[in-house]
């Protein structure tokens, strides 16, 4: 029941809000399970969300959170584009530009439908997965050296995929000349429109029970709601200046580190990140948007308030972010930003850092960090491209009261898992020699920074390229309270017929590998809490009992002696 035509109850207000999320989830279920590329089906390197006539975020499925909280800014990014007078049922615009809405790199393309009710413009469902190849100068379509983003892949500037339910087939013939896996690349599109359609079904349904006057009124009383939330837990924050400051390994071009701050202020009406003063957008292609950079401050606005109500647009407008245009966090066109992650990783961290001496209950010390993407590339016996993609998960900090968690994505990656050995070796030419914890002993603490992952790859093909991105690989991550840092993240190679290793980087552009070399990538311990000998001794002997001690290490780093 409602109280008028246009004013809807509250109870009628929660059942729709709760239709709303089981419609991005459904949406986000049918995606997955019609992609071609393991990134997707497998990782889950994607998200859907819907919003309002406006754009503005009403319900999300919890995938990729660097990708959620770009999702209404690709959405507005049409809207401005086109207007809502020029839109029609059956329509599918189509957008990866970083600088428009996009905010993140070319392989991560959004897909976005209007949606009608009784004529009127309602809602949009949009999505954003990470294709496999989107063309460019490298497979995989990113890499640590490019110079400009024209060497990145395909740009679609806010381009109509679909005219009232007919696509645009010149745009499809394009896509399919201009990337190396044609077949799997249009086969994520596809399950991109079909995750649109599941959307736009259930909300055809609601709008046949409700009417797009309840319907409408609905998403705005939740937009309010949400912000009403959101303001609540403000107000219980600690309020302040706080400051953090960092260094990134490099460029990905030169040996250079590259400087990054932030600076964040809480009142009772506003929560302000301010990044001024970062370095200025690089050569390379570790530069993010500012669209990446409202996702980042998104993600830890929301975990240090409430991480477990519903998101929707109104639980960020306390929300403001400040940043000078042209730094590394605002890069401007064409700067590359094949590798945008690392930035984008490092932008959560420092409001985490700069938070954690007044929040030490909410938050860990410092973890792994970056993505540590992937990509191995070549030809397999039979001639077929083949292109492996992946995030590697790694160790996360202790906090006040726990160890930290072991072999966990790094905050930028959210919802996503690592790739499966058994998928691994069936569908690349690759045999998994290795996958175990990195228990080497850093991170130590009263608790102890959680342990990485050690995961060997021997190539099964002729040849092949191997392009790796591992941040915090000079510089690890933070401890606090008295404990130690954790480990870096890094790559080795072993060469055939070798039994150590050649060398030990963190990022690599297209590196040659033969049959039978190694490739070992290592994730990063996660940073110690509190001073080493403080720890439970029980605690250090079941690390040892464990093998993630020696009895030695337990008694020099903890004071522990083991029999």
């Amino acid at each position: 029941m409602t109280n008028s035509r246009s004013q809807p109850d509250p109870f009628t207000v929660e059942i729709i809000r709760e239709q709303l999320i089981a419609a991005a989830e459904e949406s986000f279920v049918v995606l997955g399970r019609t992609s071609q590329s393991p990134i997707i089906y497998e990782v889950l390197d994607y998200a859907c969300a819907i919003t309002d006539h406006n754009g503005d975020l009403i319900a999300q499925a919890n995938g990729v959170p660097g990708f959620l909280g770009t999702l209404s800014f690709a959405v507005k990014a049409v809207l401005q584009k086109f207007g809502s007078n020029a839109m029609h049922p059956g329509d599918v615009f189509i957008t990866n530009d970083p600088y428009q809405g996009g905010g993140n790199h070319l392989s991560d393309v959004a897909l976005i439908a209007p949606i009608f009710c009784q004529n009127r413009l309602i809602a949009f469902s949009v999505n954003k997965a990470h294709w496999t190849e989107v063309g460019g100068m490298a497979a995989g379509s990113w890499t640590t050296d490019s110079r400009e983003i024209f060497q990145e892949g395909l740009q679609f500037p806010a381009i109509h995929l679909f005219r009232e339910g007919k696509p645009e087939q010149g745009l499809l013939e394009l896509i399919a000349a201009n990337v190396r896996t044609p077949e799997r690349t249009l086969g994520d599109l596809y399950a991109g429109v079909a995750a649109l359609r599941s959307a736009e079904r259930r909300i055809g349904e609601m709008c046949h029970r409700y009417g797009a006057d309840v319907l409408g009124a609905s998403m705005a009383a939740i937009l309010d709601h949400g912000e009403k939330l959101a303001r609540q837990a403000l107000a219980r924050l600690p309020k302040g200046s706080f400051f953090a400051e960092d260094w990134m390994d490099d460029d990905g071009l030169s040996d250079e580190p590259v400087y990054v701050c932030a600076r964040v202020t809480i009142t009772d009406d506003a929560f302000v990140a301010d990044f001024t003063g970062s370095a200025p957008q690089v050569s390379g292609p570790i530069n993010c948007t500012r669209t990446r950079l409202h996702s980042a401050c998104r993600t830890i606005f929301k975990a240090i308030t409430d991480p477990k109500s519903p998101v929707n647009e109104g639980w960020f407008r306390p929300l403001q972010v400040v940043c000078p245009e042209g730094t590394v966090f605002t890069a401007r066109r064409p700067a590359p930003v094949s590798t945008y992650w690392e930035t984008g990783a490092y932008a959560v961290d420092l409001l985490w850092h700069a938070l954690f001496p007044v929040l030490p209950d909410r938050l860990t010390a410092g973890h792994s960090l970056s993505v540590c993407g992937t990509v191995i590339s070549g030809r397999d016996e039979n001639g077929d491209y083949f292109i492996l993609v992946e995030p590697q998960a790694g160790g996360w900090g202790a906090g006040a009261t726990k160890d930290g968690e072991s072999g966990l994505v790094v905050v930028g990656d959210g919802e996503t898992y690592v790739m499966p050995v058994e998928v691994c070796e069936t569908r690349y030419p690759l045999l998994v020699e290795q996958f175990t914890f990195n228990v080497q002993p850093a991170g130590a603490g009263m608790y102890r920074g959680g342990f990485g992952l050690i995961r060997d790859y021997r190539l099964l093909s002729a040849s092949a390229q191997l392009t790796t991105t591992f941040g915090r690989h000079k510089y690890a991550p933070w401890g606090a309270a008295g404990g130690q840092p954790g480990s870096p993240n890094g790559v080795a190679i072993i060469p055939a017929g070798a039994s150590e290793p050649i060398l030990w980087k963190g990022k690599l552009a297209r590196y040659p590998l033969r049959r039978g070399d190694v490739v070992r990538l290592v994730t990063g311990v996660g940073g110690g809490y509190g001073d080493p000998r403080r720890r439970d001794p029980d605690a250090v002997r079941e690390d040892v009992r464990n093998g993630f001690l020696t009895a030695d290490q337990a008694r020099m780093i903890y004071g522990v002696v083991v029999h």
